[in-house]
């Protein structure tokens, strides 16, 4: 995730990082998945595989909103 992150902020291009930041909050959701298949196959503990999902939630909406508000500058850009 923090690796697309980058990758996205080296772009000139807002669209083009939001894009980055979209591929970033998918990888969330498939470290959620993993976390869920190590729980049922009891490498991890419950308690760890719970405050991991809680920590992708978090990780997930802070991108969401990251990129609405770069969004959001490329719309009030455009009707200037």
């Amino acid at each position: 995730m923090s690796n697309n992150i980058a990758e996205g902020s080296g772009n000139t291009s807002r669209r083009e990082f939001i894009r980055f930041l979209d591929i970033a909050r998918k990888s969330t959701f498939e470290n959620a998945s993993m976390m869920l298949i190590f729980a049922q196959d009891q490498i991890i503990p419950e308690e760890q595989k719970m405050e991991v999902l809680q920590d992708l939630d978090e990780l997930s909406r802070m991108i969401k909103a990251f990129s609405r508000s770069l969004q959001e500058k490329i719309e009030r850009n455009a009707k200037k």
